[in-house]
């Protein structure tokens, strides 16, 4: 194939949702009706059966949650699929809005019962500025949900975006049978099977096919039949140009644990989601045909194979073609450097890949110098500034409660630190060399916690900090005029990991006093992302 048919069947996108919505639920089944697993697994499943695939980490298998986010890549009916699997809770939205700067689309995962959740709409709004065509997939319709219609309209009344549904669900909670497809005019009923394991059976035929209408009691088939016949009456017709603007959505309808609407879904995403597409840098547009190889790099994960305990970085090529071995330009440090250690890869499984296209997701291993937000490009002129920074809310000191596991903890904590997910801040002036640790939500202390103990075999003890808000100072400031800064009680000054200064307040009021009585001394909300020299 020629670079230019391998980009247009690349697919990279997202799945997003609130919490329980049902996102790893349906990661699993596109597994399966993609063909890349045989037998889908599920979180809430009993030990002795399959964990799910895209959930590695064994905190994950215990809360039942997602807290990192996976790439799986597969092959289906000549498409290539990148799906970046990504956390769920609020407290690992950072990682998730870093996922969200590596795809082309998203798939919105909704609870049919309970409609837009906070979560969703956060992420919502990350892809609407990003300009991120969003397909929707109404789950649980298999449990009591709202009426479609209201669904529709809370799509367009919350989001503010317009809303096409693909197909129409027939019936509703335990009478769910399957939906209408409104494009090829065809019934599509589903029987149910143990567990979701394997592909629902399925029936096909139009409205009013004997075999098919024997199925549906009189009612479930009426209201159907009207339902139908309103929305036709709307005169709506899908826009593909609206979808890829991001103005407009198209909706399926199904529920992931039963199967039911999978392959619909999969099969309508695939007929309506962009290829790669140009990625714009200082107001210069890289086309993905660019001949020069070039891509970010926005997460890191260390750890993904305990026997090997190595670091893994994410790329996303954007432009020319990966070739195993081939010496790149390194952003940051400035340096010729060779990537031989490439994978290809699905979950925490991992396979050797010697080439890579626009759209594709690599990882590279062995490299402690990368960072998130770094670009490896044959030509030195592009760097990519794809890569959003977060502000934490939430601080506690971490303490190694036994000094035998010194060298453990070290190591541990300053990989951990590298994959971006919390920050390290050191108080000036103290005594006491014990990082205060930042993260965007508290949960995040649990997961490095957890790691450390079992990834590192170092212990580690939490203790939390007063402080709720940080704010950075300009990076011009001398160790002079730190001294002459006067701070509100209880404030704090302190350096991150790159030596810039910041100010940590007990409080938004704090942060705002301290604003008002220092107006020579602007704070930036944002972290800084330069390092200072020392």
């Amino acid at each position: 194939m020629s670079i230019d048919q391998e980009i247009q069947r690349r697919r990279t996108f997202a799945i997003i949702s609130h919490p329980d919505a049902g996102k790893t639920t349906l990661t699993e089944k596109l597994l399966l009706y993609g063909g890349a697993v045989q037998l889908a697994g599920s979180v809430t499943a009993r030990k002795n059966q399959r964990a799910t695939t895209s959930d590695w980490m064994e905190l994950e298998k215990k809360r039942g949650i997602s807290i990192s986010s996976t790439v799986l890549q597969f092959d289906y009916d000549g498409f290539r699929l990148n799906l970046l699997d990504t956390p769920g809770h609020k407290d690992f939205s950072e990682d998730t809005y870093r996922v969200l700067t590596a795809v082309d689309s998203v798939v919105m995962v909704i609870d049919s019962a309970k409609g837009i959740e906070p979560q969703t709409r956060k992420l919502f709004e990350v892809c609407r500025q990003r300009g991120v065509p969003i397909f929707t997939f109404m789950n649980k319709c298999d449990r009591p949900m709202k009426d479609p219609l209201a669904l529709l309209d809370e799509l367009e009344r919350v989001l503010g975006i317009g809303a096409f549904p693909v197909n129409w669900p027939i019936g509703n909670g335990p009478e769910f049978r399957g939906v209408y497809d409104r494009q090829t005019k065809l019934m599509h009923l589903f029987e149910r099977v143990v567990g979701g394991k394997y592909r629902a059976p399925v029936s096909v035929g139009n409205l009013h096919d004997p075999e098919v209408r024997g199925q549906l009691d009189e009612a479930t088939f009426n209201k159907t039949v009207e339902e139908i016949e309103m929305l036709e009456h709307a005169g709506e017709i899908f826009d593909d140009a609206a979808v890829l603007a991001g103005k407009s959505t198209p909706v399926f309808f199904g529920s992931g644990v039963n199967n039911f609407g999978v392959q619909l879904l999969l099969d309508g995403f695939l007929k309506h989601a962009p290829a790669p597409k140009p990625r714009v840098m200082g107001g210069i547009e890289i086309s993905p045909a660019n001949p020069e190889f070039s891509g970010f790099i926005f997460k890191i994960q260390a750890n993904m194979d305990p026997k090997h305990r190595d670091r893994i970085a994410f790329i996303r090529v954007c432009s020319g073609k990966f070739d195993r071995d081939m010496t790149v330009h390194h952003s940051r440090s400035e340096k010729k450097v060779r990537l031989s250690s490439s994978h290809k890869l699905f979950g925490n499984e991992r396979e050797t890949v010697d080439e890579a296209y626009p759209g594709d997701v690599i990882g590279l291993v062995g490299h402690d110098s990368f960072g998130i937000g770094d670009t490896l490009t044959t030509d030195p002129k592009i760097l990519y500034k794809e890569i959003p920074r977060f502000t934490p809310e939430a601080f506690a000191h971490l303490h190694n409660p036994n000094t035998a596991k010194f060298k453990q903890f070290r190591q541990g904590l300053d990989q951990l630190l590298q994959e971006g997910v919390i920050q390290a801040l050191y108080l000036r002036n103290s005594s006491i060399k014990t990082p205060l640790l930042a993260a965007v939500g508290p949960l995040q202390f649990e997961v490095v916690q957890f790691r450390l103990e079992s990834e590192y075999g170092a212990e580690s003890r939490l203790e939390s900090a007063p402080w709720t808000v940080v704010r950075w100072l300009p990076t011009d400031m001398k160790e002079d005029d730190l001294d002459a800064i006067s701070l509100p009680t209880g404030a704090k000054l302190a350096y991150d990991l790159g030596k810039n200064s910041v100010v940590l307040f007990t409080n938004d009021w704090s942060a705002d006093y301290f604003a008002k009585t220092n107006e020579r001394v602007p704070l930036s909300a944002l972290p800084v992302q330069t390092a200072r020299e020392t």
